[in-house]
């Protein structure tokens, strides 16, 4: 294991560890006061722990180094691991609907929820400085796992200042209009955080599933690819099929390129290097496999587009 998978590890046991705290403080917090957007908040962080414990499994198994029954390595137990945590979020979103319906039916007063926003507060700070430090990591190390578990975190962040700011509006409500109706305020606020819950959910679940399907990479980076090829124009005639995909934080980039027939296989091994490294110089962690077929001059349709050769276009017009 690199230094680089060390640190992502490392740093997702820090948020196994910070999700188990505040999980517990939560359903404390939350039972005791009788606070539904509180043990809405909670199941959100013991999801979050979920997602956590997930991370720490994916980071592991990704590092893994590629063997004869995984050429291509285990990066895909990221891309699993996000979906996964996605799809745990949506269930939590489910019963914090259920719960805040109930609780909208059925109201109830909050005690001393003075407690509650100073529990909120306490988990947006250690929620916020977490994220963080994953965001970073996941930088580093471009880590899906890690980075789907920051947003969890950020997530948490938001809906604990969205339960703060409703309890604190209760407890002013209260003091200064003591007989009005303010219990509807709490299971709202629910409402509103298992809203938000939802939509990090939706995104999380499209860029984790992408690369389950073998999506290209961005169009940045693809033109990057392209841009290294055309780079050698008068070297390469030329080059098609051009396919790229992603599987964890692993790049795979496959392509065929056209050539002179009498150019020597040294030559063209030595072009393929060289395009190699030029890929791999700005795109971290790539697999380049480059394919040499001989160039008769005459473009194909499946090559025209990626013709170099001026003179092969003009025939072809």
């Amino acid at each position: 294991m690199t230094e680089l998978e060390k640190r992502a590890l490392k740093t997702a046991h820090l948020s196994v560890f910070s999700n188990s705290v505040l999980t517990a403080l939560k359903f404390a917090v939350g039972i005791i006061i009788g606070s539904v957007s509180i043990i809405s908040e909670a199941v959100h962080s013991c999801i979050d722990l979920i997602a956590s414990l997930i991370a720490v499994f994916a980071v592991k198994k990704s590092s893994v180094p590629a063997d004869d029954e995984h050429p291509y390595g285990h990066g895909k137990y990221e891309n699993i691991s996000g979906t996964i945590e996605a799809l745990l979020i949506f269930a939590a979103a489910i019963y914090i609907f259920y719960e805040s319906l109930e609780r909208l039916l059925n109201p109830r007063d909050i005690k001393t929820p003075l407690v509650g926003v100073l529990i909120m507060l306490f988990a947006a700070v250690v929620n916020y400085c977490v994220s963080l430090k994953l965001f970073k990591v996941a930088k580093q190390a471009d880590s899906l796992a890690l980075e789907a578990d920051a947003w969890h975190l950020r997530a948490d962040v938001y809906t604990s200042a969205g339960v703060m700011a409703a309890l604190s509006v209760m407890m002013f409500l209260k003091l200064s209009f003591p007989d009005m109706n303010v219990s509807w305020i709490d299971p709202a606020a629910a409402l509103v955080v298992a809203f938000m819950i939802i939509r990090a959910a939706y995104k999380l679940t499209v860029k984790s599933a992408k690369d389950l399907f073998d999506a290209s990479l961005s169009h940045e980076e693809v033109a990057f690819v392209e841009d290294a090829l055309r780079s050698h124009k008068g070297i390469i005639c030329g080059y098609h099929d051009l396919k790229t995909r992603k599987s964890g934080n692993k790049r795979f980039v496959e392509v065929h390129i056209l050539v002179d027939p009498e150019m020597t296989v040294l030559q063209s091994h030595e072009i393929t290097r060289k395009i190699d490294g030029q890929i791999a110089e700005k795109l971290e962690i790539v697999l380049v496999n480059i394919h040499v077929e001989p160039c008769d001059h005459t473009c194909t349709p499946k090559c025209r587009d990626g013709c170099l050769n001026k003179y092969s276009k003009q025939e072809n017009i």
